[in-house]
């Protein structure tokens, strides 16, 4: 906006004043506040433009940039009835400053055509800003999601167990004292667990909030290595439990083997608390490019009237769990109609695609 004053002109053309330049400098200031007040910003800058026009005989400009830019920002950020009146003012002030300058049917055309862009760049810059807005929203949904299934699953897991053995453990005082003396170290180990996973869990989300460090340890999600470890502790529980891979085992992505790991917990949780099995069987199956992971036990089954594929937090987990990797889960009677069955599928890396 400044070029006109500070470049040597031509004898022909009209000078650069100071008052010229002060007025041009007042149509370029307002700008500071046109996020505050976009429309009150509109206006100075028509006054002081139109101020320059009438009463000054300064050097003119190619483009009215100033104005360009506060309808952009209008267009983008100011509520519908300020676009409205700033549509209005635009309809009405074009045509009187071209009329004002060279009364070019041309010269209307373009200024129409240039402010009109600068409004549709300010909507399509309002409608980004808000798809990534709705993005931002779902993907918080899909992480709180997540973390609701997470602390089901550890939670749903321990107290279950918890339970399970708290109830056997009057009856082992008085037939077998030193089984009772196991099921209690079992639920004081399975507490710690539960409040190891928890206080890991929460020390993610307070990472980086109010300044404050994380105390809480980063250890890696559990995985298939754990599986051993949790098929031991519900068999401390009292259930006799079976573990057993077939196919060619193979090391899986981070995030498969977590999810592996959730969900054989989670059906063993779901056995203990609603399958009143003695025996339950966990297996492995490794195919090429597919996991599949069936957990069946010989409890009650199904219960009568349950819509297909069963009810609860823990089998919706599941399937939620299964189809975040692209896979399956089907759950129902076990074989010949006895028990319960979850019967999930991953899609994993061949073997071939390991070795490469």
């Amino acid at each position: 906006m400044t070029m006109p004053f500070v470049v040597p002109r031509a004898p022909e053309l009209p000078p650069a004043t100071w008052a010229a330049y002060g007025l041009m400098t007042l149509t370029v200031l307002p700008l500071g506040w046109r996020r505050r007040a976009p429309l009150a910003v509109l206006l100075a800058i028509f006054a002081a433009s139109s101020l320059y026009e009438l009463a000054v005989d300064g050097p003119g400009q190619p483009l009215p940039y100033t104005g360009l830019v506060i309808v952009h920002t209008i267009a983008a950020l100011a509520p519908p009835w300020q676009r409205r009146a700033t549509v209005l003012l635009l309809v009405v002030a074009v045509p009187v400053s071209v009329w004002l300058n060279t009364r070019s049917a041309r010269e209307l055309t373009f200024s129409l055509f240039v402010f009109g862009a600068a409004y549709v760049f300010g909507r399509l810059t309002d409608a980004r800003q808000r798809a990534h807005r709705v993005e931002a929203e779902r993907a918080a949904a899909r992480e709180r999601a997540r973390i609701a299934r997470e602390m089901h699953d550890i939670l749903s897991h321990a107290v279950s167990l918890m339970v399970v053995q708290a109830e056997a453990g009057p009856v082992a005082v008085r037939a077998a004292p030193e089984r009772a003396e196991a099921a209690f170290e079992a639920i004081s180990a399975t507490g710690r667990d539960a409040m190891e996973q928890l206080r890991r869990m929460l020390g993610v989300l307070r990472d980086g909030t109010e300044g404050a460090p994380v105390v809480a340890p980063r250890e890696p999600q559990p995985d298939l290595g754990g599986l051993p470890t949790l098929v031991e502790r519900v068999r401390a529980g009292g259930l006799t439990v079976t573990y057993r891979t077939t196919g060619g085992v193979r090391a899986l992505p981070a995030a498969v083997g977590a999810t592996v790991y959730r969900i054989v917990q989670e059906a063993l949780t779901n056995v203990m608390k609603h399958a009143g099995a003695r025996t339950a069987a966990v297996r492995l199956a490794y195919e090429d490019g597919v996991l599949e992971i069936v957990v069946t036990d010989d409890g009650r089954g199904p219960r009568r009237g349950a819509r297909p594929g069963g009810e609860g937090h823990g089998l919706v987990g599941i399937r939620e769990r299964a189809a975040a990797h692209g896979g399956t889960a089907v759950t129902g009677p076990g074989p010949d109609g006895r028990g319960f069955e979850v019967r999930v599928e991953l899609p994993v890396p061949s073997t071939a695609e390991v070795a490469r």
